[in-house]
């Protein structure tokens, strides 16, 4: 009867550790994920973005997408939020291409 008692002691034991230690994996697992990050830079005309994985630049968008000028953004925040547009887009398997009517809703100068 002391050995029935002493084994399921020994197995509770080991059920606790072990989801304890799954637990504490699944933690860790879940916190070192890495980002892209947008960030806009200043350029002779206006403004681009920059979208970069691990310190490692992705996209460099000098110019506006899909007008029939070389024109850069007007300001930084347009560019910012353009640059945050792709990066939702690319964090959703989606294609980072842009629309004219997408520059339209977000407002930017075109």
């Amino acid at each position: 009867m002391m050995t029935i008692n002493t084994q399921q002691f020994f197995w509770s034991k080991i059920q606790k550790n072990l989801l304890f230690l799954v637990l504490v994996l699944l933690i860790a697992s879940c916190t070192k994920k890495e980002t892209l990050k947008a960030e806009a830079f200043k350029t002779n005309s206006g403004w681009g973005y920059t979208i970069a994985y691990k310190d490692k630049i992705l996209i460099k968008q000098s110019i506006i997408p899909v007008i029939s000028n070389n024109k850069s953004f007007a300001t930084q925040e347009d560019a910012l939020k353009t640059g945050h547009l792709v990066m939702d887009k690319l964090k959703h398997n989606l294609s980072p291409t842009v629309t004219k009517n997408e520059l339209i809703l977000l407002k930017i100068k075109l």
